[in-house]
């Protein structure tokens, strides 16, 4: 089985680029507003952010409880919990450029263009040969084997008329 490896770009914009950019942004604020009004910008953007992560996540909750009573498949609403969840950590770091972009995964106007970003990615490491490892394998016999080599027996379509079962003699 080949592990996909991390992007090392994505490691070098997520400790290097990003808090070199909210520095930046946090001198350059600081250099119009003050010193001071920018720490209470922080502050009440902070204060912002954990009213609408509040709000929003006790939706995407009630949302996900109905699709799991009805018996719908939640999709969209696990999409919606995990960018709210992402988004809230952005909006508990400090910074304006990361409490931008959680603002915008969390708001519901914003939030279903990200939701699609993440059906792209998600199908393309799913449909792009990510699953590659988990993909049935005909052994010896003509049995299934797993990833790891371990035979298993084939599952009937379930609209099928085969009833499986064990011989016992």
């Amino acid at each position: 089985m080949t592990r996909r490896r991390f992007p090392v770009w994505l490691l070098l914009v997520a400790f290097v680029i990003v808090p070199l950019l909210e520095i930046f942004v946090l001198i350059q604020v600081g250099q119009v507003i003050g010193p001071w009004w920018t720490i209470l910008l922080l502050i009440a953007d902070s204060i912002l952010g954990t009213w609408l992560i509040r709000r929003e996540g006790g939706r995407a909750w009630e949302a996900l409880r109905t699709a799991l009573s009805t018996g719908a498949m939640p999709a969209r609403e696990l999409a919606d919990g995990a960018l709210i969840l992402v988004g809230g950590t952005l909006m508990l770091s400090p910074g304006f450029v990361t409490d931008l972009l959680g603002i915008l995964l969390i708001l519901p106007v914003t939030r279903p263009l990200a939701r699609r970003a993440l059906t792209r990615v998600v199908a393309r490491r799913l449909m792009g040969g990510g699953m590659a490892a988990y993909a049935p394998r005909t052994g010896p016999g003509g049995a299934f084997r797993d990833a790891g080599g371990n035979a298993r027996r084939p599952h009937p379509d379930p609209g099928g008329s085969v009833v499986e079962g064990e011989v016992v003699e």
